[in-house]
């Protein structure tokens, strides 16, 4: 067995934070390099906590300066005793050189990019103040000068400049629909919503409002004479959840703006993906359809010198993940499917600087690389693929990409990056941190499946690994449901907290995954409980196998769609798993199809509604494919977990979980966040959850240890109580 093992370096401090998100960088005024101090003594190690986690720096995608010569990134930084992050502005030297940090202010500064030829930067900043809101600044480039340029009523979210910098375009919130107050004046104070058409809550809100594009004229020092490009219309620029600034593209004579749009509401935007690239002229005000009759997903237009865009499509309207193709349009307006002979779906694109060829990120085979096309061939050539994720480009030259790149074993850092070459760290944010804790395993392994397939599996081990110890184990399933197990960092669901606490941690590229071919990704649609969960117990047979796995000590985790995974599961394992821990997962398929809101992802991945009896694939999904209909075969302790402004996967879904688990006799555990949604983000929220995740788990899968002990004794605190209880004669009734 060939063990990967990537050892973080020790290397010079830039901005280590200890207890305080200011504790470093309030010694260092804006425009002035930090200092640096080399680390030649052994460190005395820490354990991988989670507030050790939570006080990593994360590191913002570079933006490389007009003239090519410096980088501009941010760096954020969370707070737990104050429970909130704030991220600032650094410039360094192209070669890593000559970092300085260049903001230090009480918010964060975020959406930063180069202007006026380098000479400044535009941000986005929110003033202190209770009326202030989020609005676009600039800067001089040593962080000097700052300017409040817009004056947007309801703040803005993201920003572009016009290739001649005379205008910018900026994402705002304005109202939709009525309001109770709005029907009913005298009632001012009622707190009633009052709906009569779908798609009222999205993902974490009531909708209330959504985005428009604001092109603005720019001065040099004010955005005026502000215009609503949507004007009037109840449709959203960027889509949400996921849209952002990417949506919007300036044509190169700055006259006309090329914005994503799906113009439909209510029923119909709730089972529809079909959004189209619009091209709006400021002159005339007129508004033309670039994709009209392309059905499905249209989004993240690029547009180089020659008026020639690139976009990412996908074909079918109401398949969210469809295979996410790059289409070229020529200046005439020819459309062309360049990726119609790569079948990998597409996440991230980019022009390169002469403009011949097209840069792009995409998962593949369990990671995701950075290639270049060839537009005029469609040639591919990988330009950077190793054990790890690259996003965010920029570019310096022809020949070399600025990235950021990540794994399991670290979080983004700021990378050169030149084809043939091996890529060179720039920023080194967290290398002092990560020294003072032990560096974990990573191996790819080849598992064999069901159906006569190998399976890409990422398997995690503990720092000091020996394959003569036995460990326990976690089995990793991934949301989505189709979204890729690659080598991502996340600071819920990491991979490193979890070897460094001992777990080996398997993680299958089941079907239904990206990176691996459309036809891999798609068998998922309509067999939520069929091969896929046949390939999780693949890789659990597989890797028990190794006398280093504790087969009787294997857990399963997953969020989401890894949640769902882990009730079927919960029905489905045969004894194969100790314990199991599911976060905001759909636990009953028939609610899940009436109370989500994107009815395109349960109308294309169930088949359709429960009760259209005739439909062979809708009624396998409820019948064969529903975590609940399995209850009568749970035999093994659960914890269920959710935020309660989650109005994906609605929080009930956990409390029936746990309800089922709990009228079972089963050791259950329900955890709650009131203030949180699909993800768990405040940092005290983050450390709790983290807390109960591996009490949870330690309990179950590690007999011995003090959380399995702490349990023991509290039910055999409730057994006595409950013995003295029912010890106790009851007292005769008294006739009257």
């Amino acid at each position: 067995m060939k063990l990967f093992k990537l050892t973080a370096l020790t290397v010079a401090a830039i901005a280590l934070l200890s207890s305080s998100t200011c504790s470093k960088q309030d010694a260092t005024a804006p425009g002035q390099a930090p200092a640096t101090q080399e680390t030649t003594a052994t460190m005395e190690k820490k354990a991988f906590t989670p507030e050790f986690l939570n006080q990593l720096g994360r590191v913002g995608g570079p933006q490389v300066s007009p003239d090519g010569k410096k980088v501009l990134y941010g760096v954020t930084y969370y707070d737990i005793k104050s429970n909130k992050g704030n991220c600032d502005l650094w410039v360094m030297d192209i070669d890593g050189t000559n970092a300085r940090q260049i903001t230090n202010t009480p918010n964060s500064e975020s959406n930063y990019a180069w202007i006026d030829g380098g000479k400044k930067i535009a941000f986005i900043y929110k003033d202190e103040g209770e009326d202030k809101t989020p609005q676009l600044w600039t800067m001089n480039a040593d962080g000097g000068g700052r300017n409040c340029v817009s004056d947007i009523k309801d703040g803005i979210e993201g920003f572009i400049f016009s290739p001649d910098e005379k205008r910018v375009v900026m994402i705002s919130q304005v109202k939709y629909g009525q309001t109770a107050q709005d029907m009913y004046p005298d009632l001012e104070k009622t707190t009633g919503k009052i709906y009569d058409d779908m798609m009222y809550k999205h993902w974490d809100e009531w909708v209330t409002t959504i985005p428009h594009p604001f092109v603005a004229d720019y001065d040099g020092s004010k955005a005026g004479n502000v215009k609503d490009v949507l004007e009037g219309e109840p449709y959203e620029s960027p889509m949400k959840p996921w849209g952002g600034i990417e949506s919007l593209a300036w044509t190169p004579d700055s006259k006309s703006l090329v914005y994503v749009c799906r113009k439909k509401t209510g029923k119909e935007y709730a089972f529809s993906t079909n959004s189209d690239l619009y091209k709006y002229n400021l002159e005339t005000g007129k508004t033309e359809n670039l994709t009209q009759g392309m059905m499905g997903y249209d989004t993240y237009p690029i547009i180089n010198s020659k008026g020639e865009m690139a976009w990412l499509s996908m074909e079918h309207d109401g398949y969210e993940a469809d295979k996410n193709r790059i289409f070229f349009m020529d200046a005439a307006g020819n459309k062309k499917d360049l990726t119609e002979n790569w079948d990998y779906s597409v996440d991230d694109i980019a022009w390169s600087p002469d403009e011949k060829a097209i840069y792009f990120i995409c998962p593949f085979q369990g990671v995701q690389p950075i290639f270049r096309m060839d537009v005029a061939t469609q040639k591919v050539d990988t330009i950077a693929m190793g054990v790890c994720d690259f996003n965010s480009m920029a570019f310096v030259g022809d020949d070399t990409v600025i990235a950021c790149r990540q794994s399991y074993q670290t979080p983004n850092e700021i990378f050169s990056i030149q084809m043939g070459k091996e890529p060179v760290q720039l920023t080194h944010v967290n290398d002092e941190a990560l020294a003072q804790v032990d560096p974990i395993g990573i191996e790819k392994r080849m598992v064999p499946t069901t159906d006569g397939k190998l399976m890409t599996t990422w398997v995690c081990y503990p720092p000091d690994f020996d394959p003569t110890r036995k460990y326990p184990a976690i089995l990793f399933c991934e949301g989505g449901p189709q979204s890729p197990v690659s080598q991502f960092w996340s600071y819920r669901w990491n991979m490193r907290i979890m070897a460094s606490n001992g777990y080996i941690v398997i993680l299958p590229n089941r079907r239904g995954l990206p990176g691996f071919g459309t036809e891999w990704n798609a068998q998922i649609s309509g067999d939520y409980g069929g091969q896929n969960m046949r390939d999780y117990l693949s890789a659990v047979d597989y890797m028990k196998k190794e006398p280093y796995i504790d087969g009787d000590h294997i857990g399963a985790v997953g969020a989401s769609y890894g949640g769902y995974s882990v009730y079927f599961l919960a029905g489905n394992h045969n004894g194969r798993f100790a314990c199991f821990l599911a976060h905001a997962g759909i636990f009953n398929l028939e609610a899940q199809y009436l109370e989500t809101e994107e009815m395109w992802f349960v109308q294309w991945d169930l088949g359709g509604p429960y009760w259209d009896k005739n439909n062979a694939t809708a009624q396998r999904s409820y019948t064969q494919a529903n975590p609940k209909n399995y209850v009568q075969n749970w035999d093994t302790p659960i914890m269920c977990t959710a935020g309660e402004l989650d109005y994906r996967i609605v929080f009930t879904q956990a409390c029936q979980a746990f309800n089922a688990a709990k009228i079972k006799g089963l050791p259950a555990r329900l955890l709650l966040f009131p203030d949180e949604n699909h993800w768990i983000l405040k940092p005290q929220n983050s450390i709790l959850w983290q807390r109960e995740f591996f009490n949870w788990l330690d309990t179950w899968l590690k007999p011995d240890s003090e959380p399995a002990k702490a349990y023991k004794a509290r039910q055999d605190s409730i057994n006595a109580a409950k013995a003295a209880t029912a010890s106790i004669a009851p007292v005769e009734e008294k006739k009257n």
